[in-house]
């Protein structure tokens, strides 16, 4: 079909009529220029795709009409120009392909038609682990020991499937990748330019939106769908501008002014919603500082956090080694299609469904904790808050350690040595994650200060585990040529992996010398990381308090020790001579950093760095990976395995039904995140998944972790609420357990749902409100899909998880506004039918009617929130939808 808009598209350069772009100036309404620039992206990407089949002629329209359509819950489709995935979320995504193509084939169609046809970057960046705090190759060496059926999996499905580029271990974290490598800012693609954007596995995808490039996570499920073809199917957003003015002081970092950003969007409320950055303040934040703005965006709640095009990007472009000809066309295009930005320009101030405004001056150093990486608290106020915190209530800021023990410490010997362990004493420290490692001003501001505490004769703590993973090989080069690694090594912060490690839980063991002093004196240990999350159970079993910083604070508190400290009295500590030493002698100034910055952030760096970046790998060079297009699962492996998820799946689709007697499994709170439902880290001795892997002759050892066991699906269902910081209410403590209504017993959450499973009856889960909260986490769909789960009732969702049980069949129900069970006298222990409509009465966001055993019945919106997503629903799910599709 032809597309509506044609008469649109003309050459870019006369000098090259081949190379041609749709010029939306060309549409010729006054509507355009009034546009925020995010949703000038999602027009063109219609303008360009629209068929009137899959993007329809109206759909432009909707978008074009956006000031008034934005209210009305308006369904537009989004077709990105690609798709990054990590290898947490890439492995289970390969898995589900190769999956559907058996299916296909036994359904009687061309397996092969189950291909990528968007373009798909897979970086391996979440395997290695903290093993040795001051070894890379060591870590490296273990990494492939453990996950090499991993990696051959990989590299068969980059063999099998087109369109799909693997980046190996140990190239960096696929945001900074992303940011450094793999952006286009705009396509060159079968002779037309259009602008770059894409959905990633991952949730801090965002963090390509401060180059200029619009993209979000999505759920693994979801993103499968897009590879395979499919737009996205999205509720046209609401864009709040946020207007950054005035100069941050000089002791601010990036990580202060985002974690100040987080808690003001967190207040003002922006789920669901994109945020776009305008104003003169922006112009005065590097690409790194935006990126990192724009990674925290899951934290705040939004889609999208959007930084558009302007000078600081295109130079930008040209520092990370982009060729000078791209450079040139990205900017003549954009300018084309005026999405070029000029942030000290308010005459291209567009149209905001609201603005908020910071004034960068009032920013302080702060940090984001002790659970949530939205809690801010200033530096300054850090002892009391902890303090605070110790008495007060289990909960996001409490502990309740009791009064009397507020003072317990625990003596030690390590390495020689005799050492106190208190509430609030530092036992991790990592520089890592894509928040901070991808931004040169907090990674050499960290190095500086290592420098000038080494030479005012501080050190830390040889049982603090310390560790820094950059995200790409550049920041090594830089932090060498400068000078400070040497400095930063002697503090314990040598290079441990290029990867994500510990702020995906990934911290490795801590000493058995402190573990025991942790466990004897009930202590609240601390870690303190650069990275973008904090929840309960998430760095590491031990560390009850986490707290996000700047990596010049990840290294203030390891030579403190400790996070009662303030630093404006209190000393660091004493150098040789007694001499008291305090963080304002040693802290380096931004003028200071940019200088640095500027001598030694090169272009011929990150050339250097990614001209060899998918081939400079010997160990995965070396790899085997069989040529067969249908994968041959091995029956043994503890790895990879085929799911059940399509075993019996017909081409005849069943209409929906009630949900009847169902069991509560379990009855949570506020703010379970994806790390409660699908951890991502260590695997726990007496859990089922332990017990599981055990029977398979597995040691404790070769366990790895969940994230690494994600193409496992016996491993995942026993894995799943398997976070031992889960809270359910049933127990009234912590624990990944819950009560066997028929037999009255509290058992391990599996073995209940097995129990229920086998007896035939329906689960479902209460919760409270942001369910699903933090990291994109297919499984955490997945597996309460595999333990009988039907149907969630919340709240309230975040976007990505409610997705997410969307594209497993789960059905997301939320109540209606002003309830939920505390108002409705719900205590979990009654049984639940769920009356499901007719088929053809089912409508989007439509109310359905729960009935209760006691007698009882209420309403609750029934969260299948467009078409679309009533089509997978029938289907019994996405990738049900997808294979039927396939298989005609």
């Amino acid at each position: 079909m032809s597309n509506p808009f044609a008469h649109t598209v003309e050459p870019l350069d006369p000098e090259r009529p081949e190379k041609k772009f749709y010029n939306l100036n060309k549409l010729e309404d006054s509507r355009y220029a009034r546009l925020p620039f995010c949703i000038r992206i999602l027009l063109e990407a219609a303008v360009r795709n629209c068929d009137d089949f899959l993007v329809k002629k109206n759909d432009v329209e909707n978008i074009l009409n956006w000031s008034v359509m934005q209210h009305k819950g308006v369904e537009v489709p989004f077709r990105p120009a690609r798709v990054i995935l990590q290898d947490f979320t890439g492995v289970p995504a390969v898995v589900d392909f190769a999956a559907m193509r058996d299916a296909v084939k036994k359904l009687g169609g061309d397996p092969e038609k189950i291909n990528p046809i968007c373009p798909a970057d897979l970086v391996i960046d979440h395997s290695i682990q903290v093993d040795f705090n001051k070894s890379l190759q060591k870590n490296q060496e273990l990494e492939f020991e453990r996950n090499r059926e991993r990696f051959e999996f990989l590299k068969w499905g980059s063999q099998a499937f087109q369109n799909m580029r693997i980046i190996p271990p140990g190239s960096g974290i696929i945001h900074q990748v992303n940011l450094e490598y793999l952006a286009r800012v705009v396509f060159d693609q079968d002779g037309h330019y259009y602008p770059d954007s894409l959905v990633g596995t991952d949730s801090h995808t965002t963090m390509i939106d401060g180059l200029g490039v619009l993209g979000w996570g999505v759920g693994g499920i979801e993103a499968e769908a897009v590879m395979l073809g499919q737009p996205i199917s999205m509720v046209l957003p609401e864009v709040i501008g946020y207007k950054l003015v005035g100069v941050p002081h000089q002791l601010v970092t990036s990580t202060d002014i985002v974690l100040t950003v987080t808690k003001h969007l967190r207040q003002v409320g922006v789920v669901g919603k994109f945020v776009e950055f305008f104003g003169p303040g922006v112009a005065r934040l590097s690409i790194a500082d935006r990126a990192t703005i724009a990674n925290m965006c899951p934290e705040y709640g939004a889609t999208a956090a959007f930084f558009p095009v302007d000078l600081v990007s295109i130079g930008y472009l040209q520092q990370t080694g982009r060729k000078e000809e791209k450079v040139k066309y990205i900017q003549k295009y954009l300018e084309a299609v005026s999405m070029f930005r000029d942030f000290n320009d308010s005459c291209q101030d567009p149209d905001f469904t609201e603005v908020i405004e910071l004034d960068l001056g009032t920013v302080v150093p702060c940090c984001s904790g002790p659970k949530r990486p939205q809690d801010k608290v200033a530096v300054s106020d850090m002892k009391k808050d902890f303090e605070s915190c110790l008495g007060a209530k289990q909960g996001f800021k409490g502990f309740q350690i009791a009064p009397e023990h507020h003072n317990a410490s625990v003596k030690f010997k390590y390495n020689g040595s005799d050492y106190d362990l208190a509430h609030g004493s530092v036992v991790i420290a990592a520089i890592t994650s894509c928040t901070n490692t991808s931004n040169p001003s907090v990674m050499l501001g960290a190095g500086l200060l290592a420098k000038k505490a080494i030479e005012a004769g501080l050190t830390v703590k040889s049982y603090v585990k310390t560790s820094l993973s950059p995200g790409s090989g550049v920041v090594t080069y830089y932090l060498k040529n400068s000078g400070v690694m040497p400095y930063l090594a002697q503090l314990g912060f040598d290079v441990v992996g290029y990867g994500c490690m510990t702020c995906i839980g990934n911290s490795g063991p801590l000493p058995d010398a402190v573990v025991e002093a942790i466990s004897q004196g009930d202590l609240v240990a601390v870690g303190v990381l650069s990275g973008n999350r904090n929840f309960e159970g998430r760095v590491h079993p031990n560390t009850r308090a986490n707290y996000l910083a700047s990596p010049p604070l990840v290294i203030a508190y390891a030579i403190a020790g400790t996070i009662q400290i303030d630093f404006e009295k209190d000393p660091l500590g004493e150098n040789a001579d007694g001499k008291q030493i305090f963080l304002r002698d040693i802290w380096p100034t931004r003028d200071e950093i940019q200088n640095v910055e500027r001598q030694f952030v090169i272009p011929e760096m990150f050339k250097e760095v990614y001209e060899k970046i998918e081939k400079v790998n010997e160990s995965w060079n070396n790899l085997y990976a069989p040529s067969d297009q249908l994968y041959l699962w091995n029956p043994k492996s503890t790895y990879i395995k085929s799911p059940p998820f399509f075993d019996n799946l017909t081409m005849d689709i069943q209409p929906p039904k009630s949900i009847k007697d169902a069991y509560v499994l379990l009855n949570l709170g506020d703010s379970v995140t994806t790390d409660h439902i699908s951890p991502a880290g260590n695997i726990a001795r007496n859990s089922p998944a332990a017990h599981y892997l055990t029977s398979k002759g597995l040691t404790p050892r070769e366990f790895n972790s969940y994230g690494s066991r994600r193409g496992n699906d016996a491993v995942m269902a026993r894995g799943t609420f398997a976070n031992i910081r889960l809270f359910n209410k049933f127990l009234n403590k912590q624990a990944p357990q819950t009560i066997h209504f028929p037999s009255k017993e509290t058992i391990p959450i599996f073995d209940a749902a097995e129990r229920y499973q086998q007896a035939g009856h329906p689960l479902i889960i209460l919760a409270g409100k942001e369910y699903g909260s933090g990291s994109s986490r297919d499984w955490a769909a997945k597996g309460p899909f595999l333990l009988g789960i039907k149907a969630v009732l919340a709240e309230s969702y975040e976007r990505i998880h409610r997705s997410n049980l969307v594209g497993m069949g789960v059905i997301p129900l939320e109540y209606q506004p002003g309830e939920n069970a505390d108002t409705l006298g719900l205590t979990g222990r009654e049984r639940y039918t769920i009356v499901i409509p007719e088929d053809h009465d089912l409508q989007p966001g439509m109310h359905v009617q729960i009935k209760l055993d006691t007698g009882k019945s209420f309403e609750a919106v029934m969260r299948f929130d467009t078409d679309v997503e009533l089509t997978y629903f029938r289907n019994g799910g996405i990738l049900n939808y997808m294979i039927r599709k396939m298989a005609k």
